[in-house]
């Protein structure tokens, strides 16, 4: 009830801000006032720039401002969840393997060749692997957030979207900043970027961040723990612009990151049976996992960007080429508690081994009722992913605009998987291996015509021809009084499509401040394999999910220019829907294909000057979603959970038909409000920002424990600036909410939590 209430007092408060907007900004009336603006809003989501109110797509735009307040903590990618409307993003992996969701479509799957339907695109670049896709955020732009299938432009992967990161390029004169943080247990935070020309014709840039923590979550064991949360996350970029003649500009970009440590902290029975949220005495900051002792994250990543542009008399020929890698190992105690030990070995029996409420080698049993110990690791041990895109343009100001092009992708993955005794001091007693390969080329042309001066259309086509082959083999199991056999394989299983992806659109102008749109599109998500078979003994597969979204919205500017406001409205359908089966009493993942998935709901975001000192800006989405299959089940939780879902006598697993997509809140909304005033020769500034997101379900099943519970998460600053100096005191997560990212269901009731409250101060400098 706590949390409703805040969530209406919240909103109530947010909606009445945006109301009271136009007529707080009208009461000024001062010729100074009236010359008082928003700055526009330049967006590459067609693959040109164009102001935001002029392309026919929900999209939310992120500044460098916005973007280092909500990461100034030290925070990792997930900074970015329910900061605009109908976006979250969770993941199990600590810093690394952000899981995706926009318009409550995403993919729970934690496997390291999992597909997602909502891509990540670094200048211009698809990162395929969603291990990639935690390149952390800094020296950037801004971030554009496009809601809806966009899979003419940028391929087969965006059903529900896509996130594009433009970083800062090198400039014709000298930039240069810094900033260094420090907070709450060690957080520390430092960027720096320096750019400028260096010839007539060579400009460069170098940035880089520094984040780290101390282990703040405390082990609560007697002997054999340890503690765990801390990070040491190094990421860089340099960059050089180089115009080799008056018609051809050169663009590199070449990065990396390395990363020590991040691993998430799970905590076993978090959650009380048949009650939702964490339990009564629930300490985010104490971990009883007797394994965290050989807990370990390490992730180092490296590309090259290359960008080549032709002016060749009014039409531009780009070629665009990418190449990444990344290796991680990631090791985890996934029961999160402890078990005790006899000192005997027993006869292989389970219960020989385990007793949960008793006093073992540890002196410590628990929290809470864990049946048998769970510890296990994967790793990416090789991985390259190669990108083509050659494409043509013309003018941004012709009647007739037009982009046309061709593109190839590639990518060689090989996982590891490993499970791990702890009651024998952690040696290896299950390995697993796979090698997948995808191969995909495209053809894609995107037309705008200007009808009349007030209406324009866009037409949109793809065709997209993609093949996945994977190769999976298990050495030994670690459950094999189940059943299985200890070696299993070569299993192998390829799988293929060719698809169109399209979309069309009009857009009309009702003046020159106001634009209304109407959207059709169709994108897809091609096939993907599952062959995770440390646990289990099956290769799975997923046909091809097809999306078709119709949207309609507007796009206004009001209050000489002191007010923007976006509003869309969508429903869309999804045949043949990739859904992912994880944990499980079975504890093993499965690819499933429901008949259909469907979505409708709505987007707003608003931006206004309530004064000259006080910006205000809002976004608010609801999302309803439903799973379309009569007959489909799904595994439920091996852990005492209580199951929502009829049960099917027959599979023993839970009908999930009618059951929202999993991590899909109906509700997220955002508001914050930033203050600037003169004062002795500098500036003093104020903010805050705050973003909530109602209940979800972590499973495909619905269940009273394994359920995200709604929450307000916010922060705030103060500070001074003056000249190339400032200083700010910030807090993150300022009411220390505690709120379940995911969990694990096959064990016991472990969750995973957000970050704790982080608070500190910060310096800067900026040329």
């Amino acid at each position: 009830m706590k949390a409703t209430r805040t969530w209406q007092y919240g909103m109530a408060s947010c909606c009445a801000l945006a109301l009271l907007a136009p007529s707080a900004i009208a009461q000024e009336t001062t010729p100074e006032a009236v010359a008082l603006r928003l700055d526009p809003v330049t967006v590459t989501a067609t693959k040109r720039e164009e102001d935001i109110k002029d392309v026919p797509v929900s999209i939310t735009s992120l500044d460098a401002g916005d973007l280092g307040a909500f990461s100034q903590a030290g925070e990792d990618i997930q900074f970015l969840t329910a900061r605009v409307p109908s976006l979250i993003i969770e993941t199990s992996f600590g810093r690394i393997f952000p899981r995706p969701y926009i318009r409550g479509l995403g993919n729970t799957d934690f496997d390291f060749n999992a597909s997602q339907p909502v891509s990540f695109i670094y200048d211009e670049i698809v990162y395929e692997n969603p291990v990639l896709k935690g390149f952390p955020v800094f020296d950037t732009e801004r971030v554009e957030v496009l809601r809806g299938p966009q899979g003419t432009l940028f391929g087969r992967n965006t059903p529900a979207g896509a996130l594009k990161f433009e970083s800062v390029k090198p400039g014709d004169e000298l930039d240069a900043y810094l900033r260094a943080s420090y907070g709450t247990f060690g957080t520390t935070n430092v960027e720096g970027a320096v750019g400028g020309p260096v010839s007539d014709k060579v400009s460069l840039r170098v940035s880089g961040v520094f984040q780290r923590r101390d282990d703040y979550i405390e082990s609560g064991l007697a002997t054999g723990g340890a503690d765990a949360g801390g990070y040491e996350d190094f990421a860089w970029r340099a960059q050089a612009k180089v115009d080799v003649t008056e018609n051809l500009t050169w663009l590199g970009n070449l990065h990396g990151r390395t990363l020590d440590g991040g691993q998430v902290s799970f905590q076993a029975n978090a959650f009380q049976a048949g009650q939702s949220g964490p339990r009564p005495g629930f300490d985010r900051e104490k971990n009883f996992a007797d394994g965290q002792i050989n807990s370990e994250l390490e992730t180092d990543a490296l590309g090259f960007t290359s960008r080549a542009d032709w002016d060749l008399s009014g039409v531009t020929l780009t070629y665009l080429f990418g190449y990444e890698t990344v290796e991680t190992f990631s090791r985890g105690d996934v029961d999160g508690g402890s078990i005790a030990r006899t000192n005997v070995t027993g006869s292989g029996v389970p219960g020989d081994f385990f007793f949960p409420f008793g006093a073992g080698n540890d002196g410590f049993s628990g929290p809470g009722f864990i049946p048998f110990a769970a510890e296990s690791a994967d790793g990416i041990d090789d991985h390259q992913q190669i990108t083509h895109e050659l494409r043509l343009s013309n003018g941004e100001d012709a009647a007739l605009r037009w982009t046309a092009g061709l593109y190839a992708f590639d990518e060689e993955i090989d996982i590891s998987s490993y499970s791990y005794d702890t009651l024998a001091g952690g040696v290896e007693n299950g390995s697993a291996f796979q090698t997948q390969e995808t191969e995909s080329f495209a053809v894609f042309g995107s037309v705008a015509y200007d009808l009349t001066d007030k209406l324009t259309g866009q037409v949109g086509l793809r065709y997209t021809d993609e093949t996945k082959d994977l190769v999976a083999n298990r050495f030994e199991t670690p459950t094999p009084f189940l059943g299985s056999v200890d070696r299993l394989g070569p299993l192998s299983a390829s799988v293929g499509d060719e698809q169109l992806s399209w979309d069309g659109s009009l857009t009309y102008a009702v003046d020159a401040d106001t634009n209304v749109y109407g959207r059709i599109a169709r994108g897809f998500r091609a096939p993907s394999i599952q062959g995770r078979i440390l646990f289990g003994d099956v290769v799975t597969t997923a046909d091809s999910e097809i999306l078709d979204s119709y949207e309609a919205g507007v796009k206004t500017t009001m209050l000489d220019g002191r007010l923007d406001a976006n509003v869309a409205v969508y429903a869309y359908t999804v045949e043949d829907l990739q859904l992912t089966a994880i944990g499980g009493a079975g504890n093993f993942n499965q690819l499933l294909n429901a008949e259909e998935g469907k979505g409708y709901g709505f987007e707003a975001d608003v931006r206004a000057l309530l004064s000259e000192n006080l910006a205000f800006s809002a976004g608010l989405s609801y999302n309803n979603t439903e799973i379309d299959d009569a007959g489909l089940t799904a595994g439920v939780c091996g852990s005492p959970c209580t199951v929502r879902d009829p049960i099917d006598l027959v599979t023993g697993g839970a009908l999930i038909d009618g059951n929202p997509f999993p991590q899909a809140p109906e509700w997220i909304g955002n508001f914050a409000l930033d203050y600037t005033r003169d004062w002795r020769g500098g500036e003093i500034f104020a903010s805050t920002d705050w973003s909530y997101r109602s209940d979800s379900n972590i499973f495909l099943y619905e269940s009273t424990e394994f359920t995200a519970e709604g929450r307000w998460e916010g922060g705030a600053a103060i500070g001074y600036r003056k000249g190339p100096w400032s200083g700010k005191a910030f807090v993150r997560n300022l009411t220390d909410e505690i709120g379940t990212v995911s969990a694990i269901d096959f064990n016991n009731l472990t969750g995973i939590f957000n970050q704790p409250r982080i608070y500190g101060i910060e310096l800067g400098w900026a040329l």
